[in-house]
């Protein structure tokens, strides 16, 4: 039997077993599957296919994020320990198998656990995606920082126990970082998570956009993107990022509604290299504020961002 492949040609004899091919042939065939394949079956063929799906050259990436985003609803059970010890498990057997060939990780409801063992086994990581995770702190995200200085972009998004301190050692220790990602969940109208995400998760929603925006803005000099949806900062947040970012090309401010449509401005015209920016266009009930503070009409014109009121 002969098996044509990108690393050439391979040669068994007709009544020869699967499990004895050899390991570059073996390695050569897999490679033509998806880590999903991979991992819930070919694995447990046998040992052999077993040593073989182990290999390094596997596992410069691992990305399960298109996993999550092609289910079609949050599930409540992604909350669980259950299914966090599931996923901490996979990272930690990745990170393991990869020997320190690993440049991007994207994953979601890790723990501070496994993100330890990155920092320890993933030098010459770049891309590090770890959104939806209750219990990652600035303990492991401090590691992260000293252990992976090549850091080219970071997604923290939905990590509540991660405060404005990871942001500064991030910035200081990770020179290259050029995308920043620190979204959080929807507390204008948080029905969209209700029955998903636990009540005092979804409660607990960062208050200290400033000083948050104020790290961004003083330790991260060279971000190209970055996104802050629904983040609480003002307008002295915002005014600390267009001062300290000069670079940014990119920068999303969805569901921003402390912000106004003259901060916005402001920062613009601050942001010389600035070729799109996502402003807090949507409509938000007016029982989060108080109207007696703003008035009825700048409330609607300034902070919704919308003309329709003006005359």
């Amino acid at each position: 039997m002969e098996e044509g492949g990108r690393g050439g040609v391979c040669e068994t004899k007709s009544n020869s077993d699967w499990a004895e091919l050899t390991h570059e042939c073996l390695t050569n065939i897999l490679s033509r599957l998806s880590f999903e394949d991979r991992w819930r079956g070919t694995m447990l063929v046998c040992k052999s296919w077993l040593h073989a799906c182990k290999d390094p050259c596997f596992f410069s990436a691992f990305d399960l994020e298109s996993q999550f985003e092609s289910s079609v609803t949050e599930s409540p059970l992604w909350w669980s320990p259950e299914f966090e010890r599931k996923i901490d498990a996979m990272l930690l057997s990745v990170v393991d198998w990869s020997a320190a060939a690993l440049k991007e990780i994207r994953v979601r409801h890790c723990s501070d656990y496994s993100l330890a063992f990155v920092a320890e086994r993933c030098p010459n990581l770049e891309v590090l995606s770890i959104k939806s995770c209750p219990n990652v702190t600035n303990t492991s995200l401090s590691k992260i920082a000293s252990g992976c200085p090549m850091l080219k972009e970071l997604d923290i998004s939905y990590c509540y126990e991660v405060s404005y301190e990871s942001l500064e050692m991030i910035g200081r220790k990770c020179p290259n970082l050029r995308v920043f990602k620190r979204n959080l969940m929807n507390w204008i109208d948080p029905s969209q998570h209700r029955g998903v995400v636990p009540d005092e998760y979804l409660n607990a929603c960062p208050q200290d956009g400033d000083v948050e925006a104020a790290a961004i803005g003083k330790f991260m000099p060279l971000l190209e993107q970055l996104e802050l949806r629904f983040s609480k900062l003002s307008a002295s947040g915002l005014g600390a990022i267009s001062e300290g970012c000069l670079n940014l090309g990119y920068l999303d401010l969805f569901g921003c509604a402390n912000l106004t449509s003259r901060d916005m401005a402001n920062a613009s015209a601050n942001l010389k290299n600035l070729q799109k920016i996502v402003k807090p266009n949507f409509y938000i009930p007016r029982s989060v504020f108080h109207t007696e503070r703003y008035g009825h009409w700048r409330l609607y014109d300034e902070r919704f961002q919308t003309d329709i009121f003006r005359i």
